[in-house]
């Protein structure tokens, strides 16, 4: 019955509802006066007296219309029921009270044979009856709305978990049902009507309680906790969600109930390092930088990250029209936002056009370049590899010698992992753009040339976790390539800062490498965001196989073969050669590199290749080259 009763008031309009909640409070008038007479002279049996019901109805006849009015200037029926609140019933109360004075106005102007006690009685019992039905339709509509609400957990019952929990009583989409907090003080007390258990009897408590998801109200454990907890959560495949970090909150970019999925660098336990003020000035203060690739997913990062050390101007440089505009958007309404007192100077242009080059170079007279401009999709530059070599290699090419001669103080190519020992044209073709810069150092001292060499980057554009995350939603499958492919990952901000640090230690021809921490295998990661999304993943390796049915869920993981190009495993050091600097994650590596008479006599016969569009005749090519290049496609 009540099921039926919420879904009928949970359907109706807001005016209809007003409605409804007039009708009633008049039927209970009407009530309380009776009730309040009955009181008075112990039973309904004085109602049958000549003249009593005469008196009653005289008095309604005013009682309800002006009772009525009272309410709706009182705002009774301003506030939505399910969220009434204490301070709605200290109005009823006053509602009451001038209904009571209504009635004795009534009893007086009507010359009824009310008793004087009547009123007093009638208040009391128009309270209970008025208060008691909004008290239960609050009940009867929260119980429909928890049935359609996500039971939740939360994970942490500090000040940020309470806050969490406070947001969410009235949320449409979760309800709290319990806190977990290792905090043994806590546990066994109730906060907020939530009970707090320990997290070793977490399994019993989703049982319990029928919980769907966790939610992990602890933005300032250190990432390092965080991953091991999460492994922890894994186990259990239960949906794993959490509230935006600390720094988040406390900057107001985001609030604390906007629930989000687990970022994936909590998954990696990777502990930033704060950067060192010093070095991050030391090319970017003051000064004129340009990006290449300012739309791609380090450039913007790096464009970010530059604009909070105030730069004199920073030139976006970009081949994708619709890139440079959105990075453009974004970096206005930041200095606006921030106050910033940089200009930017957003410029459409390919890094293959030495003219173009000059031209912007010399008008802005820049003095510090970062490039990141490259294609980076191996299976992509695989089938293209024409185009990946001239915008790659002599796009580097282009770009220094033209930095060279408008006088730059400082280069910083943004290379690869994948240029060590490659496999495939993209990585050579980074191998190759390194040893232009290590030529350029050689040949002149004006422009201080530098490459800063890291791995894969989270949520990049071609990157595994947004894949592996839109793979996820759609319920699967989720396809790894091979089980045993192991990578390298950085969060961009980090790589971003580590790439600007670099720089700035470079003394002229350097190879930076930088401390990725321990490589990562891809169908570990894989497992780990399906469970904490609630699946059970099932590894399957064949295409029969594939086909079995899976139960509600379960989420197949498929094993698709290695791409075109695509290595087992990437390094960072072609040698074994290599120094700590300054910084704790940022290294030097000494390697060798063709001399600038035989580099330029290799470049030359590239471009003849590239100019007849020989692909056989470039990949010979390119494994004759220094670069270590060992094809693994066809």
């Amino acid at each position: 019955m009540k099921a039926t009763v919420s879904d009928w008031l949970v359907g109706l309009s807001r005016g209809q509802k007003r409605l409804v909640q007039l009708a009633a409070d008049a039927a209970l008038i009407v009530l309380s006066l009776f009730l309040a007479m009955a009181l008075r002279f112990d039973g309904f049996r004085v109602l049958s007296r000549v003249g009593v019901l005469a008196d009653l109805l005289k008095v309604s006849g005013l009682l309800i219309p002006a009772s009525l009015v009272i309410f709706i200037w009182l705002g009774f029926y301003r506030a939505v029921i399910r969220y009434i609140s204490s301070r709605a019933f200290y109005t009823i109360l006053l509602g009451v009270l001038a209904s009571a004075m209504v009635l004795f106005l009534a009893n007086w102007l009507t010359g009824a044979n009310i008793p004087r006690s009547v009123p007093a009685i009638y208040a009391l019992i128009a309270l209970t009856l008025i208060g008691g039905v909004r008290l239960s339709m609050r009940a009867i509509l929260a119980s429909h709305q928890a049935k359609k609400r996500s039971r939740v957990i939360i994970y942490g019952a500090g000040a940020s978990g309470r806050q969490l929990q406070m947001s969410l009583i009235s949320s449409p989409e979760y309800l709290p049902v319990a806190f977990v907090d290792d905090d043994t003080s806590l546990q066994g007390r109730t906060i907020s009507s939530l009970p707090v258990f320990s997290p070793a009897i977490l399994p019993r408590i989703i049982t319990e309680y029928g919980a769907t998801r966790v939610l992990l109200a602890m933005p300032s454990l250190p990432r390092s906790a965080r991953a091991a907890l999460l492994q922890e959560l894994g186990e259990l495949q239960i949906q794993v969600q959490t509230i935006p970090g600390m720094a988040d909150l406390v900057s107001g970019k985001t609030k604390i109930n906007e629930i989000k999925d687990v970022p994936v660098e909590d998954l990696l336990g990777r502990d930033p390092v704060a950067p060192n003020p010093d070095l991050m000035h030391h090319d970017l203060r003051g000064r004129v930088v340009m990006v290449t690739g300012a739309g791609g997913s380090i450039g913007s990062e790096l464009c970010h990250q530059i604009l909070n050390y105030a730069p004199k101007k920073l030139i976006l440089f970009e081949l994708s029209e619709f890139n440079l505009y959105a990075i453009d958007q974004k970096l206005q309404a930041l200095i606006k936002r921030q106050f910033l007192p940089v200009e930017v100077v957003p410029i459409l242009g390919s890094v293959q056009h030495f003219g173009r080059l000059l031209s912007v170079l010399g008008e802005h007279q820049v003095e510090t370049i970062y490039h990141a401009a490259a294609y980076k999709h191996v299976p992509l530059v695989e089938e293209n590899v024409v185009e990946g070599i001239r915008n790659n290699v002599f796009g580097t090419k282009t770009l220094a010698e033209a930095a060279v001669e408008t006088g730059v103080l400082a280069f910083i190519l943004i290379s690869t992992d994948k240029a060590v020992r490659p496999t495939n044209v993209m990585g050579a073709s980074k191998r190759l753009a390194e040893m232009i810069c290590q030529s350029m150092a050689l040949r002149q001292r004006g422009t201080r040339f530098s490459m800063v060499r890291f791995g894969n980057v989270l949520g990049s554009s071609g990157s595994v976790i947004p894949l592996f995350r839109q793979q996820i939603a759609a319920g699967g499958p989720i396809t790894v390539t091979n089980p045993e492919v192991t990578r390298y990952f950085m969060t961009i901000p980090e790589a971003a800062q580590l790439v600007i640090q670099a720089g700035a230690m470079s003394r002229g021809g350097d190879v930076f490498v930088l401390d990725m921490g321990e490589p990562i295998r891809i169908i570990d990661l894989a497992l780990r965001m399906a469970r904490l999304s609630g699946h059970n993943p099932v590894i399957v390796t064949d295409e029969a196989a594939s086909q079995q049915s899976l139960s509600a869920n379960c989420i197949e993981i498929r094993i698709t073969g290695l791409r075109n190009g695509e290595k087992l495993y990437e390094e960072l050091l072609i040698g074994d050669s290599s120094a700590p600097t300054s910084h704790p994650r940022i290294m030097t590596a000494t390697e060798r590199a063709l001399s600038p008479e035989d580099l330029d006599i290799l470049l030359e016969l590239l471009m003849q290749d590239c100019v007849n569009h020989d692909v056989a005749a470039i990949r010979k090519r390119l494994i004759a080259a220094q670069t270590g290049y060992t094809p693994e496609s066809a």
